[in-house]
């Protein structure tokens, strides 16, 4: 019900390890969510994860139906996923530019497993058991990051593919995730 502020790269709060939900279906966990939707659609984001506005719990939201600034991603349905659990597939990875709301206005190029499993809960409680690939697996893997208190510039292999949005894609119009 509100649209709330996003921790930046440097606050020490993001790069703390976020605690277990055990109280599934409250009040106070629906209304962080709500926040989260409220959020990440005021930021046109596709993912956001509790950490990155400042409640240490292992809470991520993500998805995407169409979205501008992913002319090629597939369509990846809007999930509430909680106390994650992600299991690679293949050893396979690939490279992709990622942005992220916390470090605004900043793109970089970082590794990720191509293929994945995640397990965790909904916000009743209910099993998510899912296996991905592709965009779906690269939003997944980076939300859930945030849960253990890593940004993706601390994943990226050579900081020559690291910098502003503006600079590295001129005349895109790139927000952040």
């Amino acid at each position: 019900m509100a649209i709330r502020d996003v921790l930046r790269m440097g606050d020490a709060r993001l790069l703390q390890r976020a605690e277990p939900v055990s109280d599934f279906g409250s009040d106070a966990l629906q209304l962080l969510l709500q926040d989260m939707r409220d959020t990440m659609r005021a930021q046109n984001g596709v993912g956001l994860a509790a950490p990155q506005i400042g409640v240490p719990l292992r809470v991520v939201i993500f998805g995407v139906d169409k979205n501008e600034r992913y002319p090629d991603a597939e369509v990846v349905p809007q999930t509430v996923l909680i106390n994650p659990v992600l299991t690679p597939l293949s050893d396979e990875m690939e490279e992709g530019w990622e942005g992220c709301l916390s470090v605004p206005g900043m793109r970089g190029l970082v590794p990720r497993h191509t293929k994945l499993r995640y397990q965790g809960r909904d916000e009743h409680g209910a099993l998510i058991d899912r296996s991905v690939s592709g965009f779906h697996a690269r939003v997944v893997q980076h939300e859930c990051d945030h849960l253990d208190g890593i940004l993706y510039p601390m994943r990226i292999r050579d900081m020559r593919d690291f910098g502003f949005s503006d600079v590295l894609f001129p005349g895109q119009n790139l927000v952040d995730d």
